[in-house]
């Protein structure tokens, strides 16, 4: 990827985006707006097409959570949204990656790590954070027809999609899926490929998702990969 990554930093306090802002573009990274509530975000990324949007989940007038909404509803197909939140992390946050937000960063990051997250999620590879994420997918998944859920039909995946997928769900990395299920990472990733186009989802994170909420694995769950046999 040759072209400069370009960013959205939507938050109500003005230090927060003046710091991401500055840690951005020393990093080479392009901040293409910044926005101070959930609707000044949404036209942001409406005007601007950022690869990433850096996502308070509790801004007045919109939240986090309806911006985000309204973002991946509204055809930006290619722009990633990172939930940013505090360390107690409520069960916004996980209804904001059911609605497709493709990660979440603690508000206190490092400067390198939120560097390398919005790089990672741009390109799709990696799931951020992932035992963490795990920890908030395990906490306030709850199989519950008044909330919204990713319905997807895992009959469409085969046996050994069903293994990557179970895996992938307790926050292993490719490196890691490759070994337990003694395939290549190449192979791993080919697998998580199809998982993610079969099952019409935008990353990991949504995976991930998908795997509590239709009861591949449940809370706490291990995922038990079968022997290899591809």
């Amino acid at each position: 990827m040759t072209e400069r990554l370009r960013a959205v930093i939507a938050d109500d306090q003005a230090l927060v985006r003046t710091g991401f802002r500055m840690i951005l573009t020393a990093n080479g990274i392009d901040v293409a707006a910044e926005a101070a509530d959930g609707d000044e975000a949404v036209a942001a990324v409406r005007r601007t097409r950022p690869d990433v949007v850096l996502m308070d989940i509790r801004m007045p007038r919109m939240d986090g959570l309806e911006a985000t909404r309204r973002i991946l509803a509204g055809g930006a197909e290619d722009t990633r949204v990172l939930i940013l939140t505090t360390y107690d992390l409520d069960h916004y946050v996980y209804a904001a990656l059911a609605a497709g937000a493709s990660g979440f960063l603690l508000k206190d990051v490092s400067p390198e790590h939120l560097v390398a997250a919005v790089r990672l999620v741009r390109s799709g590879d990696a799931l951020l954070a992932p035992t963490i994420t795990r920890r908030l997918v395990e906490r306030f998944a709850r199989r519950d027809d008044a909330k919204p859920t990713l319905h997807r039909d895992l009959h469409q995946l085969t046996p050994r999609e069903l293994d990557v997928l179970r895996l992938l769900a307790t926050g292993l990395s490719n490196a890691e899926l490759a070994d337990q299920l003694t395939l290549s990472v190449a192979t791993v990733k080919t697998h998580v490929a199809g998982i993610l186009s079969k099952l019409d989802l935008r990353d990991r994170v949504q995976a991930v998702v998908v795997a509590y909420e239709t009861g591949l694995i449940s809370p706490g769950g291990t995922g038990s990969p079968r022997p290899a046999d591809s």
